[in-house]
């Protein structure tokens, strides 16, 4: 085992904290907050006043809002020793974590609170500048989803994508949503391949079921050391041993391969520092706002050659019982994509599964989960933020 693995097991996750997920709530992203942190301090026995650090998102619900954070934590009742806000979109979640692990080596604080809320369909204040408005929107390109069919279209030119394995992936997760009762409720309802490849085409050639749905909702964990987490008589730990991030990958290229991601070098980096090889992650929880990206995140991560990942999802067992469960809760395609809560649903779930508390959809081995946060899809590149992060069962 390297260095960097023996020295993050002295921080642990400590308690989780979810609410269902919903649209058009009609809730703030404060409330939604405060729901998850009422669950995180209930199951832990502590109080507002007990936390010291604080980090969360940015949201499309508070963009507009430049002291959002700090109003967060007096809406909440915190007064933290260390506060981080986290602009990487989708891979927030993680890059949280790892702040928060690195805040309390540093001894700024004593325990950290991590959380990510958002209610963009019921407040929207989103504004993307760059390139955005400059070439997607007078071009007609439709967001992500056209982002992410013209990607499809590149990977199809250099392989064989067989839309029968994205759809296993499809059917897989939405077997995990049925028995997650915080899914959105309207996505609680089985699907087959057929419904799969006749859905609607939203953006040549991605389908509606390819594609994740915005809902409102929060999500969060809390952290600590661990010898102090022993000493308050809390038992379960899920320790972040290693952690791995780039933005902008490619970005210098005038013509980037846009199916080349960052992935090619978080993926393998994050599986070396905690001494593991693909074969031996027991959970992979990637960040889904795409089936396609599930699939380049596998190929990258090197759980497979590059243009293999259609042939390797059709040959292994991806359900909770298989070789390698694939986001057991539904993921953010089957569950909603709580806004920019940025990854949370996926880290949650691989929390809670390592707790042994996913009923209905527990894996019997969960000593150990990959975890991955992407975020911001720019203009004639790749996604910019990849994150990745092993998590191991205390």
């Amino acid at each position: 085992m390297t260095q960097n693995h023996l020295i993050n097991r002295d921080i642990a996750i400590v308690a989780y904290g979810e609410t269902p997920i919903e649209r058009r709530s009609g809730k703030t992203t404060f409330e939604f907050a405060a729901a998850a942190m009422e669950q995180i301090l209930s199951r832990t026995g502590l109080r507002p006043a007990d936390i010291g650090g604080f980090a969360t998102n940015i949201a499309h619900s508070e963009s507009a809002n430049q002291y959002a954070t700090a109003y967060l934590c007096d809406s909440l009742g915190l007064t933290p020793r260390f506060m981080q806000v986290s602009d990487h979109g989708g891979g927030a979640a993680l890059a949280s974590v790892s702040r928060g692990a690195m805040a309390l080596q540093a001894g700024l604080c004593d325990c950290v609170l991590v959380l990510g809320a958002d209610a963009p369909t019921t407040q929207w204040h989103g504004k993307n500048l760059g390139f955005r408005p400059e070439f997607w929107d007078p071009t007609g390109i439709q967001g992500p989803p056209g982002a992410f069919g013209f990607l499809m279209h590149r990977y199809m030119h250099q392989y064989q994508l067989k839309f029968e394995a994205l759809g296993k992936l499809a059917v897989t997760q939405r077997d995990g949503a049925l028995a997650n009762p915080n899914a959105l409720p309207s996505l609680r309802k089985a699907i087959t391949l057929d419904d799969y490849l006749n859905s609607r085409i939203v953006s040549s050639p991605l389908r509606l079921l390819d594609s994740v749905m915005f809902a409102d909702g929060g999500a969060g964990v809390l952290m600590m050391r661990t010898e102090r987490a022993r000493a308050l008589g809390l038992t379960r730990f899920v320790h972040p041993t290693a952690y791995a991030e780039i933005t902008n990958f490619n970005g210098r290229a005038t013509l980037p391969d846009i199916t080349q991601t960052g992935f090619s070098v978080v993926g393998p980096e994050v599986l070396d520092k905690a001494g593991l090889k693909p074969a031996g992650v027991r959970m992979f929880h990637p960040y889904d706002d795409f089936l396609i990206a599930v699939m380049l995140q596998l190929e990258q991560s090197g759980f497979c050659k590059g243009g293999e990942g259609s042939d390797f999802l059709l040959a292994t067992d991806i359900s909770r019982t298989g070789a390698l469960p694939i986001n057991t809760g539904g993921g953010q395609i089957s569950c909603g994509q709580i806004g920019l809560a940025s990854g949370f649903t996926n880290l949650v779930e691989a929390v809670r599964q390592m707790f042994g508390e996913a009923e209905g959809r527990q894996v019997t081995d969960p000593r150990n989960a990959m975890v991955t946060g992407i975020g911001i899809i720019p203009y004639g590149g790749n996604w910019s933020v990849s994150a990745a992060m092993i998590l191991e069962q205390g």
